[in-house]
């Protein structure tokens, strides 16, 4: 079993661990390559993260878990008498390949190399016949599974056809200086040979047995997927799952300093009035803690931190955040805040004009902070959170985990910056959905979301109406249009699509884990909003691929961007972790008219 050996030359943001290079996750080092350990392994934890709404939305993706905490990744210390903290990586993969030729045609055409288990090798080197010394380096390919399970391919179990007993050394044989493995073979001394581009044939490489390296040793499970040929670093080699939330004003200081003094011990269980009462009667110490505070005051402050109404089902992540958004007073004086929560109302005067008629409020967030946190993760295909920013017990269920052992902790970070969120009047979104235009296109689009679904059966994403395509659409077409103003490279921006029967809405915003506040552009660019809108309306109407792009449709089986519109990396797709949805679900000819004009625009010239 891979043993850990890794002191890498270099560092991790916290950040990258969460997004990029968490559990599981494959990592190319100087001299070798690892995949990082589970948290059961780590050495050590950071700083506590405190998100009460997030933690109860997690503990929902984990039955049984009670308690449950947020914690930045560990960091490294500089004090050598301090305790040794870090991430645990496992080497891995075990077969390794001569960096240099080691043996190459007449003609010059073929070079091939030596394929080396990691248990041929002396001090990390293959020592030849010759008593000849040569480096290696890890092979670039192994196999994987859609359940996120990894290991390395039997690669003499490849080769063999005729002698599968064979074991004489083997050779991986390089045609040209492209990598393609169209252009790669590997070989064994007995003669047989396989190209390697075989190996992406359903089946070829077997069934999977259920491996998980990154769980260190014993820590196989049963597993019916067929392997797939992975190259490990791919971009689909690794998709972290993560959940975010943005934190929300206290409601009263002092409230939460009650319950919290008797929350890990009772309150956090408390689901009802009459359960409540009962604690406050027969429990000395939540009868003293809430002295002071009515029934109705602290079960108001239970849901709020779980999420939920006292009169109906349990709110979701979008939702909370637009209550607190959408209220905040509609004049220059008034503002929600907290320490890590304050926005004001931009004054209706500041941004009204002809084409703001759809626009409600424009909200200038000064200050917010994002929690996220890492819940698993999936090879192959990324599982989308919804529109709600919700995931589910199926969701999990399809997700690799992080720990072998019971979930007590998640690895989570957060990012403080600042935005601007622009709500729409709802009147003028009905009165859009009503008409007979949209309502044929609406038709199409689903067309085509229900042809993606049937190609992705494992999805848990829900076609959620046409207003969804319609304000994530605006949204893109916005965030690039403020990215070139204000300060803030369009990656670094990021959004959250409001678009359900509660009210629709976009916040645009940026943070970082290691800065208390930012730059101020988007505030600023906020105050600017009716030309930002202006702008990106304008730069809507034509693409540099029309008539190409607005001719689009869902449905076309040849191009298969069955969740697209018009919409094409010339006008409407934006790096992917600035976008909810991987860059689906688009449609510019919802927002302004097009080339190849469906007359479905909502934001109809005057």
């Amino acid at each position: 079993m891979n043993q850990p050996n890794i002191k890498p030359n270099g560092q991790l943001r916290r950040s990258q661990v969460i997004t990029t290079f968490g559990p599981g996750s494959l990592v190319d080092l100087p001299t070798n390559s690892a995949i990082i350990g589970g948290l059961e392994t780590w050495l050590g934890k950071g700083q506590e993260i405190p998100e009460n709404r997030l933690v109860e939305k997690l503990k929902r993706l984990f039955p049984g878990v009670k308690t449950l905490q947020l914690f930045a990744p560990p960091a490294d210390t500089q004090d050598p008498d301090a305790p040794r903290t870090g991430i645990t990586a496992w080497q891995f993969p075990e077969w390794f390949i001569t960096q240099e030729t080691v043996r190459e045609d007449p003609a010059g055409r073929v070079r091939s190399r030596r394929l080396i288990p990691r248990r041929a090798l002396t001090k990390g080197k293959y020592i030849d016949d010759a008593k000849k010394k040569h480096p290696v380096v890890p092979i670039r390919f192994v196999r994987a599974c859609p359940k996120g399970h990894i290991g390395d391919i039997q690669w003499s179990e490849f080769v063999h056809t005729i002698h599968p007993e064979c074991r004489r050394p083997l050779w991986i044989d390089e045609r040209g200086t492209s990598g393609d493995i169209s252009e790669i073979d590997i070989r064994c001394e007995c003669g047989e040979r396989q190209p390697l581009k075989g190996a992406t044939l359903p089946g070829k490489l077997r069934k999977c047995s259920g491996d998980r390296p990154w769980l260190g040793p014993n820590s196989r499970e049963d597993c019916g997927e067929l392997n797939r040929f992975l190259v490990r670093h791919a971009s689909n080699a690794y998709f972290a799952q993560v959940m975010s939330v943005i934190s929300l004003p206290d409601r009263d200081e002092s409230l939460e300093a009650a319950v919290n003094l008797v929350w890990d011990s009772h309150l956090q269980y408390v689901e009802t009035i009459e359960e409540l009462q009962k604690d406050r009667a027969r429990k000395a110490p939540v009868k003293h803690a809430l002295e002071g505070y009515s029934d109705s005051e602290v079960l108001e402050e239970i849901e709020f931190r779980k999420g939920s109404r006292l009169e109906g089902p349990t709110k979701s992540v979008k939702l909370a955040e637009f209550e607190v958004l959408s209220n905040v007073a509609d004049s220059s004086g008034s503002d929600a805040s907290d320490s890590v929560f304050f926005a004001r109302a931009l004054p209706k005067g500041e941004w009204d004009a002809t084409w703001m008629k759809s626009v409600e409020k424009v909200v200038l967030v000064h200050r917010l902070r994002e929690v996220v946190a890492q819940v698993g993760f999936t090879r192959f295909e990324a599982i989308s959170a919804d529109t709600e920013g919700e995931l589910d017990l199926d969701i999990a269920l399809k997700l690799a985990p992080l720990t072998r052992e019971e979930v007590t902790w998640l690895p989570a970070v957060e990012n403080r910056g600042e935005g601007v969120f622009i709500q729409f009047k709802t009147s003028a979104i009905e009165e859009w959905l009503g008409r007979d235009e949209v309502k044929k296109r609406a038709g199409v689009l689903r067309l085509g979301f229900d042809t993606w679904r049937s190609q992705h059966p494992q999805t848990a994403r829900k076609y959620r109406g046409i207003a969804q395509y319609l304000v994530h659409s605006i949204s893109h077409l916005l965030l690039t249009a403020v990215s070139l103003e204000c300060g803030y490279p369009a990656s670094s921006i990021r959004e959250r699509v409001y678009a359900e029967e509660y009210g629709y809405g976009i916040l645009l915003y940026t943070g970082t884990p290691d800065a208390e506040g930012t730059l101020g552009g988007l505030v600023e660019a906020g105050r600017q909003i009716k030309d930002f809108l202006k702008s990106a309306l304008e730069s809507g109407k034509l693409c540099s691929n029309d008539p190409v792009c607005s001719q689009h449709e869902p449905q076309n089986a040849h191009e298969q961007r069955y969740l697209h519109g018009a919409a094409c990396h010339g006008c409407l797709l934006i790096a992917e972790t600035s976008c909810e949805q991987h860059n689906d679900l688009l449609d510019r000819a919802l927002v302004v008219p097009t080339v190849d004009s469906h007359g479905t625009e909502f934001f109809r010239e005057e």
